[in-house]
């Protein structure tokens, strides 16, 4: 079975396939006068040696067979769960994270009973057994996946799993809140991991119903509801707002989120006001094609948030306050180093940078932000057509 390491392509098909045939036989030969059985260990074995090594061949089996038939997949998922959490495999082998990703990755959980009907060896006479419940593999995959997740993990291949999580992993869950640890943790690693990592907590928190819906200030800042505690969750929000944001390659992917995360007219205005004031402060040193994003991105907020329009335009209230502005100049309330934002006093200041961005050199940045000045009569503006923009593509 070593065979089935080698790298070249003839060197590993027709022993996979041997093998394969030989898991059917088997198959076979222990079904007599017995509802079902499996070659367990078998299969098991031929796993490991792909999880080791073999890429050729672990692509092959990954493609004609772990995605073709319900029986290898429920039993691969087995496999890898009993190979992952081997503790010598753990402290030993820095390659096997690689390999079992590129298994689990392309699996895609049944949606339904009808759909599980693809068997390599003879499928079980019983309805009720393991091999047709939706919830039965996917109780192997989640097992899979968390026994994946322990493994220690470099932070590419970190980046690697939250890319995938709320599209791959987190689908397979029946308990998705045992992702929570590992997004915490991820969360509050920094930078583009903490980026990638707020993809899979909305999942969790879409799931259980916790954002769209919150009705209660405490419950927004704290989400303390049950199996899901992460505290001040938009603290280590606003925390990400640096920098470094409107650089970075996943700024599209972050705005999306906070365009969703700050949806609710539930929320505090001096919280909102806070994010406003601070992508605002950053646009001042940001790429043009971040702030064709930024700017219809803070008029929409203010759309939705209509108690923090004060911001756009604010005079002086009192005919003293008017003299020392004159005497005195402007000072911006505005405190840039609090982290916390509701401590801010953003909701005191105005967004005096996105005027200044109508004297840009880019024409196309001087025009758009020429919107913050109009009458707001557009209902929102449609974030997609901003996204996504390089330097090249936002055209003087």
């Amino acid at each position: 079975m070593q065979i089935l390491l080698g790298q070249d392509e003839d060197e590993h098909s027709v022993p996979l396939e041997l093998c394969m045939l030989l898991v059917k036989s088997e198959g076979r030969t222990l079904r007599q006068n017995q509802d079902h059985s499996f070659p367990i260990d078998f299969l098991t074995e031929i796993v490991r040696i792909l999880v080791i090594g073999g890429d050729a061949a672990r692509k092959e089996y990954t493609e004609q067979y772990v995605e073709e038939y319900d029986d290898i997949r429920y039993y691969t998922l087995k496999a890898l769960d009993k190979i992952l959490s081997n503790r010598e495999i753990q402290e030993t082998d820095v390659e096997i994270f690689d390999n079992a990703l590129e298994i689990l990755s392309p699996i895609e959980p049944p949606e339904s009973k009808e759909e599980l009907e693809d068997f390599y060896c003879p499928e079980p006479k019983k309805v009720k057994h393991d091999l047709y419940s939706v919830s039965k593999h996917k109780s192997r995959a989640q097992a899979a996946w968390l026994a994946l997740l322990k493994l220690e993990m470099n932070k590419e291949q970190r980046k690697r799993i939250l890319a995938v999580m709320a599209d791959t992993i987190a689908p397979w869950f029946l308990k998705p809140e045992l992702l929570m640890d590992f997004l915490t943790d991820s969360y509050n690693s920094g930078g583009s991991i903490s980026l990638l990592a707020l993809s899979g907590i909305f999942y969790l928190i879409s799931e259980k119903s916790m954002l769209c819906r919150l009705k209660f200030f405490d419950i927004v800042l704290t989400y303390s509801l049950p199996d899901l505690d992460y505290p001040l969750f938009y603290t280590k929000l606003y925390s990400l707002l640096d920098s470094e944001i409107l650089h970075s390659k996943h700024r599209s992917r972050f705005f999306r989120l906070l365009d969703t995360f700050l949806a609710s007219t539930h929320l505090p205005a001096v919280l909102v006001a806070s994010f406003l004031k601070r992508l605002s402060r950053l646009t001042l040193n940001a790429p043009p094609a971040a702030i064709v994003a930024v700017v219809p991105w803070i008029y929409n907020i203010l759309k939705k948030h209509p108690s923090c329009t004060f911001m756009i335009h604010r005079e002086a209230r009192t005919e003293e306050d008017r003299q020392d502005l004159e005497r005195d100049g402007f000072e911006d309330p505005f405190l840039e180093d609090e982290q916390d934002p509701m401590e801010t006093d953003a909701i005191e200041s105005s967004l005096w940078e996105i005027v200044a961005l109508q004297s840009h050199f880019h024409p196309n940045v001087a025009t758009l932000a020429n919107i913050i000045s109009e009458q707001f009569t557009k209902v929102s503006y449609n974030l997609e057509d901003f996204l996504d923009h390089s330097y090249g593509s936002v055209r003087c």
